[in-house]
């Protein structure tokens, strides 16, 4: 059963459609990577997704409940959460206080301040420092650690590899991917290598539909390479 359906889901921006009559599930348990070019409609499908952005059409049920007309905090109430593109933080707040935001409004679970230090180590020593003054790594950990504090049972994190470096890459996926109450998880990636490595599922867009969907055990990097910058369609046609 889906934890999460999308049923001929479009979002636009104006007049320009973004999102054009998407289906898509997904199964709780299961790490989705979301690739596609830019523009691809990658951004506006986890915001539409988490109420950040209007469904122009279509249907979004979440565990049972249909939610494409709830407003953003009562998604995150049932167990939705996105961290955004660009992280989003309070500058001027410390780590500890960018994270007293959303324990506030926790749902009931495992994710508390102390248990997401334990999981985060590299955050412990960060508690006072502000985040303006972190690295880029640390503010994306910071974003995460921050979406967990809701307990979401389903996690979208909009481009996790963006702007940092190897190694903070490295360690953000390490983190994120050794949960040991890990959410479900969709990822935004721009890293085809990582985003295979990592996901159980792969699915590409293009101009705001599904291009392709499939397990990451059965597709190579060529065929998705392929649907992402539209030579399948190409070839078909």
């Amino acid at each position: 059963m889906s934890l999460l359906r999308a049923e001929s889901l479009t979002a636009r921006h104006g007049l320009l459609p973004a999102v054009r009559e998407m289906a898509l599930e997904i199964a709780e348990g299961e790490i989705v990577a979301l690739v596609g070019a830019n523009g691809a409609g990658k951004s506006t499908l986890l915001r539409t997704l988490a109420g950040a952005h209007p469904a122009a059409g279509g249907k979004i049920v979440f565990d049972g409940t249909d939610i494409t007309a709830r407003p953003a905090h009562q998604r995150v109430a049932l167990g939705l959460a996105l961290v955004p593109e660009g992280r989003r933080l309070f500058p001027g707040l410390t780590v500890d206080e960018n994270l007293a935001v959303a324990a506030r409004r926790a749902r009931p679970g495992p994710w508390k301040p102390e248990t997401v230090y334990e999981a985060f180590p590299a955050l412990a020593g960060l508690r006072g420092q502000r985040a303006s003054g972190l690295s880029g790594g640390q503010q994306q950990l910071t974003a995460i650690a921050r979406a967990l504090l809701t307990n979401p049972r389903l996690l979208l994190v909009d481009e996790v590899s963006l702007g940092l470096s190897p190694v903070a890459v490295d360690g953000v996926y390490e983190s994120l991917t050794g949960l040991a109450d890990r959410p479900t998880l969709v990822l935004v990636e721009q890293d085809l290598a990582r985003a295979l490595d990592v996901a159980d599922r792969v699915i590409c867009l293009l101009e705001g539909r599904v291009a392709l969907e499939a397990a990451t055990g059965s597709v190579t990097r060529e065929q998705v390479t392929e649907a992402y910058f539209g030579l399948s369609r190409r070839k078909a046609a």
